[in-house]
């Protein structure tokens, strides 16, 4: 508080007690109580008045004692039921929360965590998941910027999310109990299988299958691999104390069209104490879609390499350069590209008059114009011979498949003969010109489509510029090819288009998330974010339905039928108003991840300890831990000190002291006859 405030506050205690006294004492006879009270009421008027008019700032000194946090997560996934760990997860975690040492020095807070990280209300260790990753992602929301210890209760066997052994603070000092026997069992375990989702008909697919050994002999396994009551493989895998994980690559045959499930196990003659690890289904999709395309020049240039490495990305496509006089019959092909079209593509041209074969032109300065403008009549090319360097422009409203920009702009020019191109029926651009970047009406890269036929033209060669391009600025050539295969892809399919796609698995796993997502398009097959789609699910044996709304997402509508028993399932997917549908069939299977396991992961718990300055205990060493939590001289209470201002026109009991002394000097005046 400055002087001056100070001097104020002095002069009005002296103005209020003068005008006070002057009001009821001052040149008065009897000075009565009575007077000297009312004369009380008007000085605390006066001066609550003079206080807040001078408005002094008040500082108070607060004093804080803060503590380190000190989280304490316990695990309450299945899995330590499983490895009879219960008791030690229950009681441990109380003996360190409730020691008073400890709570006077920490800030104690307890959590648990299974799929969800939370507070700790109940243990009840019914998690159909281990999300340990997720603990360092909501501790990092809840300590910004503070050092803190973690202990952590658990088995360390996670079953969702990153790898958590680098998922922690560097700030975050974390302590892992570990429960569950750690001693050896022997237990062999189905890891994980990689498989493709789709295979193509009369093709081999390759399923990649990890296989896990947990023991210190040497024995022989057996691994099959199975469809429906028919062993489709079979070989023997052995394991040693050394070659404790191993990887097997199986070629399969797709002999038929549709959904092919298959059953993968792995056994011995040796007894396990969990064998529900040892088998794990998958299932393929089998189409019969695989596609045969000519790639026809008359010329050698690099675009012909360019693009056959660009499209054979997607092994179900195969791209065979021909010239034109070595094509005796188009019926081997489903799609041709003809580069630089000249008079000797005449006999391919007079052929897919009846072939009806999907095109892809691509011109360039080698071109015959004049005779592309006698075998098509989608464009007409006005063309003359000096040449010109063609830039890109994506359209963005071009709405025939799914193209995002992955930058055309920058691409380098194609190179056409200068000339003007004009569309001659209904063409869909994807890529406009420009010339030094002046907008110009020719395409260079557009689309026609008329009943079942459709084409492509690329107007302008060196698209192997393109490709290179992409792979300078991205490091890799994958937004080329996959632009490629979709012009590919729309030039394969002559099937209408669907207004009602639908994306599910075949399996579902017990306690996972059965996610089920759908899109609808209206007639223009453009997104509807208004349709009103409904599933209906049938359990196939008892016959038990349920319905449920697909709720609205990004660009997608989805539906989530967790907690769903084991069995198999039909479901049908509907659009209200349009009536079209989907149908499809999935399975639950009776599978628990959580009970995958038989040991703790005691290897990653002992890294994560490392990478975050921790260390590692066990249930019997908890006396240990809780010792050194209250040794460790690096998490101490600190005090803090903070002045806390306050101007005094914020006191509203002060204003209402005022005019309550005003209005009971009023009534009491009123009262004795002296207004």
């Amino acid at each position: 508080m400055t002087t001056n405030t100070i001097l104020l506050l002095i002069l009005s205690v002296i103005l209020a007690v003068g005008l006070s006294f002057y009001q009821y004492l001052y040149k008065v006879k009897n000075q009565s109580k009575f007077y000297w009270f009312l004369a009380f009421l008007r000085f605390i008027s006066l001066f609550s008045i003079f206080l807040l008019l001078i408005n002094p700032i008040i500082s108070r000194k607060i004093t804080e004692i803060k503590k380190t946090p000190l989280p304490i997560v316990v695990d309450n996934s299945k899995s330590i039921s499983e490895l009879k760990a219960t008791k030690d997860a229950s009681e441990l975690y109380l003996k360190i929360s409730e020691n008073k040492a400890i709570t006077e020095k920490y800030d104690v807070q307890l959590f648990s965590f299974s799929e969800e990280f939370q507070s700790l209300e109940n243990l009840n260790f019914e998690g159909k998941q281990s999300h340990i990753d997720g603990i360092a992602k909501n501790l990092k929301q809840l300590y910004r910027n503070t050092n803190y210890p973690v202990v952590l209760f658990t088995d360390g066997n996670q079953t969702m999310g990153n790898d958590y052994v680098f998922s922690f603070q560097e700030n975050t000092s974390v302590l892992p109990v570990i429960l569950g026997d750690t001693t050896t069992v022997f237990d062999l375990k189905i890891n994980q299988i990689n498989v493709n989702k789709y295979a193509f008909l009369k093709n081999k697919f390759p399923v990649e299958v990890f296989l896990q050994y947990n023991g210190n002999q040497t024995i022989s396994t057996t691994f099959t691999i199975q469809n429906g009551n028919q062993n489709v493989h079979k070989q023997t895998v052995t394991f040693s104390k050394d070659k404790k994980a191993q990887s097997v690559v199986v070629l399969l045959n797709a002999d038929k069209v549709g959904i092919a499930k298959y059953k993968a196990v792995i056994s011995s003659n040796i007894k396990e104490k969990n064998i529900i690890n040892n088998t794990k289904n998958f299932a393929v999709e089998v189409i019969d879609q695989r596609s045969e395309i000519a790639l026809i020049s008359a010329i050698n240039h690099p675009d012909l390499g360019a693009l056959k490495r660009s499209i054979e990305i997607n092994q179900q496509r195969k791209v065979t350069i021909v010239k034109p006089n070595e094509i005796n019959s188009l019926q081997n092909y489903n799609v041709l590209i003809l580069y630089q079209p000249n008079t000797t593509f005449k006999s391919i041209f007079e052929q897919n008059k009846t072939a009806l074969i999907n095109t892809l032109i691509v011109t360039g300065t080698a071109t015959d114009f004049g005779f592309l403008n006698q075998v098509q009549d989608d464009l007409f090319f006005k063309m003359s011979a000096p040449k010109e360097d063609y830039l890109a422009t994506f359209e963005p409203d071009f709405n025939l498949f799914a193209q995002t920009n992955i930058g055309f702009e920058n691409f380098p020019p194609l190179e056409n003969n200068f000339g003007v191109i004009t569309a001659k029926n209904n063409v869909n651009t994807l890529l406009s010109a420009r010339v030094r970047n002046v907008p110009l009406q020719n395409p260079i890269l557009t689309f026609t489509e008329n009943g079942s036929k459709r084409k492509a033209y690329l107007l302008g060669e060196n698209i192997w510029k393109w490709r290179l391009q992409n792979h300078l600025k991205k490091k890799s050539f994958d937004d080329f090819d996959l632009f490629t295969d979709k012009i590919i892809q729309f030039l394969v399919s002559n099937a209408s288009k669907k207004n009602l796609n639908v994306t599910y698995e075949s399996f579902y796993n017990s306690g996972e998330s059965i996610e089920i997502t759908a899109e609808y398009f209206n007639k223009n097959y453009e997104f509807d974010d208004k349709a009103q789609l409904t599933i209906q699910v049938v359990n196939s044996k008892t016959k038990a339905s349920k319905k449920y709304d697909l709720l609205k997402a990004n660009n997608s509508f989805k539906v989530n039928l967790d907690g769903l028993e084991a069995g198999n399932y039909t479901f049908k997917v509907t659009e209200k108003k349009s009536n079209s549908s989907f149908t499809g069939t999935f399975e639950v299977l009776d599978f628990e991840i959580e009970k995958q396991f038989v040991n703790p992961d005691k290897n990653r718990l002992e890294q994560l300890a490392q990478n975050t300055k921790g260390k590692v205990y066990y249930p019997n060493q908890i006396e240990n831990l809780i010792q050194n939590l209250i040794d460790n001289k690096d998490y101490i209470p600190t005090q803090k000190e903070t002045i806390k201002k306050s101007p005094i026109i914020d006191w509203i009991w002060l204003l209402l002291i005022a005019v309550s002394t005003l209005t009971a000097e009023w009534f009491i005046r009123k009262y004795n006859g002296l207004l």
